[in-house]
């Protein structure tokens, strides 16, 4: 299940663009918790503090409970934007978590057991095909990653999203059909070049009739 954390925040009062500056003069992040029926709630954050957490890692799939001043609210952030030249945190939107809900999330796919496949031990790589999986998931069992298990496999074996066991309540978004996670490719052979023909002997001249030579 994915970890809870606790955060800080202040209610904010003004909404748009003007407003947003003014909370960050302040050396905070102005952020919105939406969704779950009720109205959004516009809050900010202490700078320092959210900057380190998204930087950190694992902040898509992290839930919080935010503090705003009292209230308690369960959320999961839902993105956040960074300045495009400076990369500082510009802003995040929280969504709400309500008992019973459900949500859509990219879950973190985790490999173990490389090392023991046979096609790696004999100089294959794992080619991964999805980092993360996306997933409907209950909002009060969040996983933090799924586990893919390359005991076994070889060179040009798949792993498929059916050999993967998956938390309770969690199903993948694709449904239609049984995608692929990762293969186990050969080593790349480099070919040896052929050796170069040797050229061919020239043909010999023939000898040119001598000039003085007496017609018969």
């Amino acid at each position: 299940m994915a970890e809870t954390k606790t955060l800080a925040a202040s209610v904010r009062s003004g909404t748009g663009k003007g407003a947003a500056r003014s909370v960050r003069r302040e050396g905070r992040i102005p952020a919105v918790i939406y969704g779950g029926g009720d109205a959004p709630q516009p809050i900010s954050l202490d700078r320092k503090t959210a900057t380190q957490i998204i930087y950190a890692g694992h902040f898509l799939t992290t839930i919080f409970e935010i503090d705003v001043d009292g209230k308690k609210e369960r959320a999961i952030p839902r993105d956040y934007q960074l300045d495009p030249v400076k990369d500082t945190v510009m802003h995040v939107d929280f969504l709400r978590l309500k008992p019973g809900s459900r949500l859509r999330v990219e879950v973190p796919v985790h490999f173990i057991n490389m090392e023991g496949a046979p096609g790696i031990k004999r100089g294959g790589s794992v080619n991964v095909v999805r980092h993360t999986v996306e997933m409907f998931v209950p909002a009060d069992n969040i996983p933090e990653f799924i586990t893919a298990d390359l005991a076994g496999f070889d060179f040009n074996d798949s792993l498929h999203i059916s050999a993967i066991k998956l938390p309770e309540g969690c199903k993948p978004t694709i449904t239609d059909r049984d995608f692929t996670i990762a293969t186990i490719a050969p080593p790349a052979v480099e070919k040896e070049a052929a050796p170069a023909a040797a050229p061919a002997a020239a043909p010999a001249a023939k000898a040119a009739p001598a000039k003085d030579e007496k017609k018969k």
